[in-house]
């Protein structure tokens, strides 16, 4: 990022400026970026910290959307969004994503200590059995219709909020809702699992 002169400092942006200064730091302009940073800083980490639980892991991921969004904001499009939207979607795959290493990681030191301690563990039954519930699964989902498997994609799979997937399909929260019980519902039943 280079220096730019300044006069005022960052301005708070006011309705629909945001895409405005996104467009702007697309070009490099960093009086844009402070802008930005300002309006959607508290927003980012607060949104963070809902997923994370971790203050200072709230603030690493806010830093790493922050210039996430310096460096990609001419991604940004304002025919699926808006820049709140594209940027909240942005903090909150990155927290999801934290949260998920660390259970992965997790996980790992948890199969190692299982393997070190039970010699009997058998990993290619394992592996079979997983490819198995995989294929399954995926045989379930192809049987959803084309909007269940959508709304079910993105909330349970890509970790996005109701909302989220609302605004990304373009569709009233209370169909998501309804496409994403009744997905549900029909996978449920697809994969004989009882309540």
């Amino acid at each position: 990022m280079h220096a730019v002169a300044r006069d005022n400092g960052p301005v708070a942006p006011g309705p629909g400026s945001l895409e405005t200064l996104l467009e702007r730091v697309s070009r490099g302009d960093q009086q844009a970026f402070d802008s930005v940073y300002t309006a959607v800083a508290g927003s980012v980490l607060g949104l963070a910290h809902r997923v994370l639980r971790d203050p200072a892991q709230s603030e690493e991921v806010t830093q790493e959307v922050l210039i996430e969004v310096w460096r990609s904001a001419a991604r940004f499009d304002p025919g699926r969004g808006s820049a709140m939207a594209w940027i909240m979607t942005l903090a909150h795959r990155r927290a999801v994503d934290r949260v998920r290493s660390a259970q992965a990681s997790a996980d790992r030191e948890q199969r190692a200590a299982v393997r070190d301690h039970s010699p009997a563990f058998d990993e290619v039954a394992e592996q079979v059995e997983r490819r198995l519930e995989r294929e399954q699964v995926r045989r379930c989902l192809g049987q959803l219709t084309e909007l269940q498997r959508e709304s079910v994609n993105l909330a349970y799979y890509r970790g996005y909020t109701y909302r989220e997937t609302a605004d990304v399909l373009g569709t009233a929260l209370g169909t998501v809702k309804t496409r994403l019980r009744d997905g549900l519902i029909r996978l449920r039943d697809c994969l004989g699992v009882t309540s």
